[in-house]
């Protein structure tokens, strides 16, 4: 299985017995000062695609303990928590959520932090699923309790650390996945505005057309373009669009990529870590 797949494979696929599907879902409120992020599970009630179960970043699927939003949980917490929607060493998994993708890349990067490889997102997520017409579904459906062994990828996730650390060298890009505007400083709904020093501006959004879809492979090479291929670390302002872009730069080849998942939710509110503003 492609780490992407279409709503026709989905459609071809669905009702195979060793393919788990779930909805990522978040609800996000904003103005132009503050962000409320809500459970999707109540959107997901009211209808998602058929055989899907619910993935829940606001609660089984973060550190809820945590300070910062969307914290990872231990391996271990989630590896069971993956595991009581169905997941296992054994099966294959298609993420998908109702917005633009990148909460379904989330927890497809999570996976890939815990060892999982079986793991894809679907093109153009509910949105285009039920654009042409497809069948939803309001059941909950009861996937039988599978174990999914941690076998941990450290380095799939940075910390801020590493991304202090990084400041010093220029063997490590950074790479801010926020819309222009927070990158330069113009708007913010974080402790600071701007970016962190050095890091250059490749927005989550822009790797998506009208449609909701990636990018063809072609456009995406040429947006990444003069990117080298060494240590990378995406972020933003909580692990979420930095999820995206990882997604598309592990499909175009980049082999050391990291997510700093507390992003500036965390480094924006730390006086000792610097931010600039500005368009560069």
């Amino acid at each position: 299985m492609d780490t992407l797949v279409s709503t026709d494979w989905l459609a071809r696929h669905l009702s195979e017995p060793d393919l788990v599907v779930l909805d990522c879902s978040v609800r996000t409120e904003a103005d132009d000062t503050s962000m409320r992020n809500i459970s999707g599970r109540a959107d997901y009630l009211k209808g998602h695609i058929p055989t899907a179960g619910f993935a829940d970043l606001k609660a089984d699927l973060s550190d809820t303990a945590s300070a910062v939003e969307f914290a990872p949980p231990s391996p271990t917490a989630f590896c069971d928590a993956m595991g009581r929607l169905g997941v296992g060493d054994d099966t294959r998994v298609v993420l998908y959520d109702n917005s633009y993708g990148a909460w379904a890349a989330r927890v497809w990067w999570m996976l890939r932090w815990v060892g999982f490889n079986q793991a894809a997102l679907l093109d153009g997520g509910l949105s285009l699923w039920k654009a042409e017409g497809r069948a939803v579904s309001t059941d909950a459906p009861v996937h039988p309790l599978r174990n999914l062994t941690p076998k941990l990828q450290s380095r799939l996730i940075a910390e801020k650390a590493e991304v202090k650390a990084a400041l010093e060298t220029p063997d490590v890009t950074l790479i801010d996945t926020l819309p222009q505007p927070f990158f330069a400083g113009e708007t913010t709904i974080y402790a600071r505005p701007g970016h962190i020093p050095g890091a250059i501006n490749l927005p989550g959004p822009d790797l998506l057309d009208a449609d909701g879809r990636f990018r063809p492979e072609a456009e995406l090479r040429e947006m990444f373009q003069g990117i080298p291929d060494q240590r990378a670390i995406t972020y933003c302002g909580g692990g979420i669009l930095a999820s995206l872009n990882a997604f598309v730069m592990a499909r175009l080849g980049y082999g050391d990529i990291a997510v700093y998942t507390a992003s500036l939710q965390e480094w924006a509110a730390d006086p000792s870590c610097p931010m600039v503003t500005g368009p560069k």
